[in-house]
Formats: structure tokens, sequence, C-alpha cells
């Protein structure tokens, strides 16, 4: 299982905004190919006017596969051209479990 962490830096004041056209138009293309978000969070303290999604996904593979259909998503592009003015910067990354048994047994003296 590997876990997407997708930051949006957002205009100041954008914030709200963002989260109601994702409501109405993004949430249900994203979560109909990419399966429901695994939490959506806002920043109160620290890098303000940021959104953080996390989407789990069974492996790269699951998720190269699923975020292709997303982008070939007409409804998704709609989604993406209302919003793309209000973001400044985006940052992605990949989050693999560290609780996972070890592959290669430990040798005990």
């Amino acid at each position: 299982m590997i876990l997407e962490e997708r930051t949006y830096t957002l205009r100041p004041g954008a914030t709200q905004r963002y989260l109601a056209l994702w409501e109405d138009l993004g949430r249900e293309p994203q979560e109909r190919h990419l399966g429901g978000t695994h939490g959506v969070y806002t920043v109160e303290v620290g890098e303000l006017n940021t959104l953080v999604f996390h989407w789990r996904f069974e492996s790269e593979e699951d998720r190269r596969a699923r975020r292709r259909a997303l982008l070939a998503d007409a409804g998704f592009a709609a989604f993406r051209a209302e919003v793309r003015d209000l973001l400044v910067g985006q940052r992605n990354r990949l989050l693999v479990r560290s609780d996972r048994p070890n592959p290669v047994p430990e040798e005990h003296p």
C-alpha cells in the first residue's frame, strides 16, 4: 500500500473557493477513478493557504493506471480549468508504510 500526499498552495483567501469547486466539480470524478480520499486537510499553523489530499493505492502501478484514467476524464478537466488560477504551487509525495515486515530476514547471533 502507498499513500499519495498532494499538497496544493493556493492564493491567499482562495482555500474555501477551491474546496467549494472541488465539492461541486472535482470530487466525483476523483473519487470515481481514485477511490475515496484517505483525508483532505487544511493548514491552520505553518504554511497557510495550503490544502493536503491523501489518496491510497495498492501499488505504484495501481496509482499510475488510476491517475491516467482521471486525466482522461472530461469532468475532471473542467474542474482543473476552474481552479487553475487559484493555485500557486503543488507538491506530490508517495509515502510507503514503514511498519511492514522487512523482506530480508535479519541475522541473529
